[in-house]
């Protein structure tokens, strides 16, 4: 056997010319491309809980045939050896292991991907996305979750719809999960799965104690500076001349200097780019500042705002804001606020009495508006039993008058003005 087959620097020196020495050479290319594209599926997939792009692997596998064909010809011209690397015979062996390499390297990323999701699926591993070997399967030790189609996945209430686009990006996937988990904690391995892998910014999941889906619905979390704006606010952008010390939230005064100076509002400072600041005031104070500019701004010292605070968390968790009225004849009439899964932050009754964080042992009447701080499932079930029973709201009260249900404003639903984040 030609000594370049198995020394590994006369690599470098093989051509087709020795072609026992070529095929254990190129077979030695294909393993250890497969290995490398291999074992990139394998880290990808369990990092990045998806399958790794088929370029990316190919690209892997032919770099390092490449690499070392290199290296191998380098260390020859370094040994005071000559190189058949831009020969005629060497370029076309050359190009054949490169191919070689390219063609095999999908094997070793399917291999590699297909290890990657049997093993972390039999060690616990939530949130797999990928089909199991049929050994995996029937050992069990799972709970596949399959999302809907793109159809019949729902839209949240008070948020903004999620894009028919990414509905079809997540219709029909099938997520896997520990079988040791709760029917709770897989729900919220779920939701977490959702939001970070395809960018939904909240998920409303029903589940089964077996894992299947009995409702889910995604929608979009609200951006910019208009969730955060109280009623009879408004945020404007003027050209100004802002203190250098001035940062978002900080309480400033708007000054007109020319000709004169004087105060035209008082307002919180959101933004500041270049000579542009983004000041949040009372929309009849947002009436008086013109087009021109020639405004200063004057930072005060305050507190800082609650509202804001508040609406500023709101919106970046999970939880949303819901009123939801108590129909006369709904499950809800005699419960107490203590078996509520959401929190109960104010009731109003039906004589417009407000009671502020009531109680636990507070029950619920026909006729209260019941405000709600909760996950959207909490806030649904609310709604679904603070609604009249369906034999009522079919056929009306015993004695032939409407029922609450179908009084407009006896309807529970999200806050419309924004404030549901």
């Amino acid at each position: 056997m030609n000594p370049s087959a198995v020394d590994p620097v006369g690599i470098a020196q093989v051509t087709f010319g020795d072609p026992y020495a070529a095929a254990i050479t190129l077979a030695t290319f294909a393993v250890l491309a497969v290995v490398v594209s291999g074992t990139a599926a394998l880290v990808y997939r369990w990092y990045f809980r998806t399958e790794i792009p088929e370029g990316v692997a190919v690209l892997l596998g032919v770099a390092i045939v490449a690499l070392y064909l290199n290296t191998a010809s380098l260390g020859d011209l370094v040994g005071g050896g000559e190189s058949v690397l831009l020969t005629p015979e060497g370029v076309f062996f050359n190009v054949v292991a490169l191919g070689l390499a390219a063609a095999v390297s999908p094997a070793g990323r399917y291999a590699g991907d297909r290890v990657a999701v049997d093993v972390f699926a039999l060690t616990g591993v939530a949130g797999l996305d990928g089909d199991l070997s049929a050994v995996v399967k029937s050992v069990g030790r799972f709970t596949a979750v399959t999302l809907p189609d793109a159809d019949e996945i729902a839209d949240m209430d008070t948020y903004e719809p999620v894009s028919t686009e990414k509905k079809a990006e997540i219709a029909g996937k099938t997520l896997f999960f520990s079988r040791r988990l709760t029917t709770e904690a897989l729900r919220e391995r779920l939701v977490d799965r959702v939001k970070t892998d395809y960018g939904v910014g909240h998920v409303d999941v029903d589940l089964a104690d077996d894992g299947t889906l009995e409702y889910f619905a995604v929608g979009s979390r609200a951006t910019g500076i208009g969730p955060t704006l109280a009623p009879g606010r408004a945020a404007v952008a003027i050209a100004a001349d802002p203190p250098n010390n001035a940062t978002a939230g900080d309480m400033v005064q708007v000054w007109r200097t020319d000709p004169d100076p004087v105060r035209v509002a008082t307002g919180e400072l959101r933004g500041v780019a270049d000579d542009v600041a983004t000041v949040v005031l009372d929309e009849a104070d947002a009436a008086k500042l013109s087009v021109e500019g020639g405004y200063r701004l004057l930072t005060l010292p305050a507190e800082p705002q609650a509202d804001r605070q508040f609406a500023s968390l709101l919106r970046t968790a999970d939880e949303t804001m819901a009123a939801v009225s108590v129909a006369r004849d709904s499950g809800l009439v005699g419960t107490a606020v203590g078996d509520v899964a959401a929190v109960v932050a104010a009731v109003r009754s039906i004589g417009g009495e407000v009671q502020a964080i009531p109680a636990r042992a507070y029950t619920f009447a026909a006729g209260d508006t019941v405000y709600l701080v909760g996950r959207p499932d909490a806030i649904r079930r609310f709604e679904a039993d603070a609604a009249a029973r369906p034999a009522e709201s079919e056929t009306g009260g015993s004695d032939g008058s409407p029922t609450d249900e179908d009084d407009p404003d006896a309807r529970g639903g999200g806050m419309g003005d924004g404030e549901n984040e």
